[in-house]
């Protein structure tokens, strides 16, 4: 029987749970039912052969990812970036930009909450922008030839690093000294490993900070 008391935080994990488990089931369901419509079943060994090949890589970093994105993100936002994807490049900078500009703590209750409405407004928006580009790319080509152009398509893949950059530099202002090993470890590993998986870089470089943070703090350079 379901508690009528449960907390906030109880609920979110009760229903988080319970949402991303439909997700899984609705994004299992599409090739099912197109298997039952055509009558035809891929091969479980070739299935299985290339799902080893992925996991390897994906689920580690799946992993990873959680235990990075988790404490930035709260446990609402957290079930709701997972659910709806993009967490790199939108959902993540949306909420430490949202938490920045009301000034609270991402590990606060103010935090949970900001995070969570900030991530589930760009999540509508983001479903609103698309379906209108979707409509516009069906209906005028000379659009999307525009978009696939020389002198646009370059500036589309720096639009990661703009988002970053923007919202970094303003922690880098303002604690300088903590972002001075963080950047210079985490520059040396793309230096050496520039194929590193991004979820694993940055658990890395979590733990990197994290690290630089507490042996600055016992020498009192901070």
């Amino acid at each position: 029987m379901m508690k009528k008391n449960r907390s906030y935080i109880d609920s979110v994990h009760f229903y988080g749970r319970i949402w991303c488990l439909l997700a899984l089931c609705v994004m299992l369901l599409v090739p099912t039912l197109m298997s039952l419509h055509l009558k035809a079943w891929p091969d479980l060994g070739i299935v299985g052969k290339a799902f080893a090949a992925t996991a390897v890589l994906f689920y580690p970093t799946a992993v990873v990812e959680v235990i990075a994105y988790a404490p930035l993100l709260g446990a609402g936002g957290t079930y709701l970036s997972f659910l709806t994807g993009n967490i790199v490049n939108l959902k993540l900078p949306c909420a430490l930009n949202a938490m920045e500009n009301v000034k609270v703590k991402a590990n606060s209750e103010e935090g949970e909450v900001i995070s969570t409405i900030s991530i589930a407004a760009s999540a509508i928006v983001t479903t609103l922008i698309i379906a209108v580009f979707v409509l516009i790319f069906a209906f005028n080509p000379k659009f999307t030839a525009l978009m696939q152009s020389d002198t646009l398509a370059p500036a589309f893949k720096q639009v990661t690093y703009s988002i970053f950059g923007a919202i970094a530099a303003t922690y880098f202002v303002k604690h300088w000294k903590l972002a001075i090993f963080p950047l210079a470890m985490v520059s040396l590993l793309l230096v050496f490993f520039g194929s590193i998986p991004i979820g694993i870089l940055i658990f890395v470089g979590v733990i990197i900070s994290l690290l630089g943070a507490q042996a600055m703090y016992k020498l009192k350079w901070v």
